[in-house]
């Protein structure tokens, strides 16, 4: 991590993570949860959804939708956050291949 000075602060380069920059455990479950929501939050917008409507086409309560859109997403499972994408029309695709370091690592990549 790089670290610099900015007009009298310090500034550190993150990685790619910033959940694992702030040293939170599950960071990799984070990192890829958000990235589900910021998709599920895409296909609202294309689809001109509101809550109730997204709600109800996922299979949870608008009002797990709303925590949803504000940043709550910790009682929704990344499994649950998959079948809300599959249920807004999107197609999932997990690519499993052997890593080229001794501990693989899990990436999410939106077309």
């Amino acid at each position: 991590m790089k670290t610099r000075l900015v007009k009298g602060s310090e500034v550190h380069q993150g990685s790619s993570n910033v959940f694992a920059d702030l040293g939170l455990v599950d960071a990799e479950k984070l990192r890829i949860k958000t990235a589900l929501v910021i998709e599920i939050r895409k296909a609202m917008r294309s689809l001109d959804l509101n809550q109730q409507e997204a709600g109800k086409r996922m299979g949870i309560a608008q009002p797990k939708v709303s925590g949803m859109m504000s940043g709550d997403f910790s009682n929704l499972s990344e499994r649950k956050l998959m079948d809300c994408l599959t249920r807004l029309g999107y197609d999932i695709e997990l690519k499993v291949r052997p890593a080229q370091a001794e501990v693989g690592y899990l990436t999410f990549v939106a077309a």
